[in-house]
């Protein structure tokens, strides 16, 4: 996966593209020290990026279903 360059950007297909990425790297041991620490911190950052996209559209599934049971 290519990198963009802000996560902000990305779609959650492509963040999780990216921590699978890493992941296969990581288990390969295609990683060197050197680029180890800017690894793990970029999965972290794909991480909490994968878990806000969830978290909101779980919110907005949730204010949806709420509203439609307020209709009824």
């Amino acid at each position: 996966m290519a990198k963009k360059d802000t996560i902000a950007n990305l779609t959650y297909a492509e963040a999780v593209a990216g921590i699978e990425g890493i992941l296969t790297r990581l288990r390969s041991e295609e990683i060197g020290v050197d680029e180890l620490a800017r690894e793990v911190t970029r999965a972290t950052e794909l991480i909490t990026f994968c878990k806000r996209r969830l978290y909101d559209a779980e919110t907005a599934v949730t204010e949806l279903l709420d509203r439609q049971e307020g209709a009824e």
